[in-house]
């Protein structure tokens, strides 16, 4: 996040921001979109042209170009449903003290409450195991630091304090945070190492997804990804990914520009699983296997200091059962010609 949301007091809707320098320039309809990712840009027009948007103590339109140091104001709308209950759903927690504590997040399960998603996220998990959880991002986002795609499993970090929550907050607009990713891609990767650069924006036509976009679009923002090839199959790559900045889709997108999308990634691959049959013929009467039924990307390890203690903690999210049966089978039937 950029800048981090702050509650008046715990019964008062309204919510706090402080823009950072980063954000000079930015269109405030877009800027609050980026700050509540829970509601789209249009919702966030409504709220704006309801008056429910201040900044610097005045009635701002969205077409305001925000800048360092602005004080802005927000009333979100109402929700439109109960507080998320907890719910006795397994944990893989890797790490855990009185500050924070640091999941592995399996795939098919949605971070926080949302549209069409009010049950079985890792918040109602997370209401149930730890008695704790910071409250910076209100009663919908308890603990939620950063976030990962529903079908991103891995390292995710949970504050349990304000305290703690602000300083990891900062920890990641400041990027001092190493995060690591690891990819099986549909396409091979012709460099062993390098960056890949593009101004990341939303998709003309399609809400859901992020797009590589053109200078003219004042809506973009600057996205860098390291990759790094780990091996190369005939028409597959595994490789590890090091994401410079945090946008939205960004290792997904990145990799699309290059030909080498996110393997099963349907929104950008246009497949969402991957059976034994696609990387080699079966003999009639064979029974298929199912080798990947989510997209290929996993948040392997995180590196940041401790909020309270100033040492350094690397967590790292063991490869899931899923990744290890389809590198099994692209070894066996897609190995690379000598």
């Amino acid at each position: 996040m950029e800048t981090i949301p702050v509650p008046i007091v715990p019964e008062d809707p309204t919510v706090e921001l402080v823009a950072k320098c980063r954000l000079d320039g930015t269109r405030l309809d877009q800027y609050l979109a980026g700050m509540f990712p829970d509601l789209s840009r249009s919702v966030v027009q409504r709220v704006i042209e309801a008056a429910g948007v201040s900044v610097n103590g005045k009635t701002a339109k969205a077409s305001y170009r925000v800048r360092h140091g602005d004080q802005i104001r927000v009333t979100p709308p109402e929700p439109t449903h109960p507080t998320p209950m907890p719910e006795d759903i397994p944990l893989d927690i890797l790490y855990e003290d009185d500050y924070l504590a640091v999941v592995n997040k399996p795939a098919n399960m949605v971070v926080h409450p949302a549209k069409g998603h009010w049950s079985g996220t890792l918040v109602n998990a997370l209401r149930f195991h730890f008695a704790n959880l910071s409250d910076l991002n209100g009663d919908y986002r308890p603990g939620i630091v950063h976030r990962l795609d529903r079908d991103t499993s891995g390292v995710i970090i949970i504050a349990k304090q304000d305290v703690a929550h602000r300083d990891l907050s900062m920890q990641f607009e400041t990027r001092k945070i190493f995060k690591e990713y690891i990819a099986l891609t549909a396409g091979v990767l012709d460099r062993d190492s390098d960056y890949i650069e593009g101004r990341i924006g939303h998709h003309a036509h399609d809400r859901i997804k992020m797009t590589i976009a053109d200078d003219e679009d004042e809506d973009a923002r600057d996205a860098c990804s390291y990759y790094e090839v780990i091996e190369r199959f005939r028409g597959f790559t595994f490789c590890r990914i090091q994401p410079r900045t945090g946008r939205t889709h960004q290792i997904r997108v990145h990799l699309a520009s290059v030909g080498c999308p996110v393997l099963a990634d349907k929104l950008y691959s246009g497949r969402d699983c991957i059976r034994l049959s696609d990387l080699t013929p079966l003999p009639e009467g064979t029974e298929d296997e199912m080798l990947l039924p989510r997209q290929a990307l996993h948040a392997h390890r995180l590196r940041f200091r401790h909020p309270k203690h100033g040492n350094l903690l690397e967590i790292e999210a063991p490869l899931p059962a899923e990744f290890q049966r389809t590198l099994a089978a692209l070894r066996q039937y897609r190995p690379t010609r000598g």
